[in-house]
């Protein structure tokens, strides 16, 4: 009985082994990959646990749409509302805060609609519409298009009559909308660690910064196994574990473009 029983934990644990070293998908929002994180983070999980990662970069939105579609193991994103509709539809299995950067407000040096005096990013977009300055928007409902949509109604403006005029939408990410913002010597919204790794800047520059409204949680997700049996469960959840424990969470600290601090861990794990 005692042989029987060794052989059964032996083959559990043989099983979750196994399970641990199948390559993990995640799918991403596109900023984590843009900056470079990924580059300087997945080296010492895989080192560290003999386990590829595999990332999907695409905006918030369709990286939701394609984990739902159980395209993925976990899910790295920054909408926390969409993800706690992941949640509550019991497609993930529980969300943790992983780290937080903020928007900014990039537009022409000469600052047309004279944002950099705002208040408030509601202040600073009024100011958009008023002058009629040309913002380009992603337009393709990543994190960031929610975030821009949500204060633009913040302010109190509806941009649908004026689509297509100053309002442009490119549907495209973060790098393409900034190349289209600097060709049309718009506004745009951007995250703060895009824009740091960003080389093409022409006259651009940050005009609006330091308001709350602007803050960007990003959260990490397992897509559930219930939902999803394919789902590596054991691989995503150690990976999962591993950020927001001590060793990714002081990587995530220390990684810097130009001496700057792109993401900073406040990961919850209880």
């Amino acid at each position: 009985m005692k042989s029987i029983l060794f052989f059964i934990v032996t083959c559990s644990l043989t099983n979750a082994a196994i399970a641990s070293q199948k390559a993990i998908l995640v799918q991403s929002t596109t900023s984590t990959a843009n900056s470079g994180l990924y580059e300087y983070l997945l080296p010492r999980f895989e080192e560290a646990h003999k386990t590829q990662v595999n990332v999907v970069a695409v905006g918030t939105g369709q990286a939701i749409r394609n984990a739902s579609n159980c395209d993925a193991d976990v899910l790295l994103v920054h909408a926390k509302s969409a993800e706690e509709k992941f949640i509550e539809e019991g497609l993930g299995v529980k969300r943790y805060d992983l780290m937080y950067n903020d928007f900014v407000l990039i537009g022409p040096e000469n600052d047309p609609a004279n944002i950099a005096d705002s208040i408030t990013a509601a202040d600073a977009l009024t100011g958009i519409a008023n002058s009629s300055s040309i913002f380009a928007s992603r337009g393709d409902n990543s994190g960031t298009h929610q975030k821009e949509l949500g204060l633009w109604l913040e302010a109190g403006i509806d941009t649908k009559p004026h689509n297509g005029k100053w309002y442009r939408e490119t549907g495209s990410g973060m790098g393409a909308t900034l190349n289209t913002s600097i060709g049309m010597n718009a506004y745009t919204l951007t995250d703060r660690a895009t824009w740091i790794s960003f080389k093409n800047r022409g006259q651009h520059k940050v005009l609006f910064e330091g308001d709350a409204a602007l803050f960007n949680q990003y959260g990490v997700i397992l897509v559930s196994p219930e939902k999803c049996p394919s789902v590596n469960a054991v691989g995503g959840q150690t990976f999962i574990d591993w950020l927001t424990g001590p060793s990714g969470q002081q990587l995530i600290a220390d990684y810097q473009l130009d001496g700057q601090q792109l993401f900073y861990p406040n990961a919850t794990t209880d």
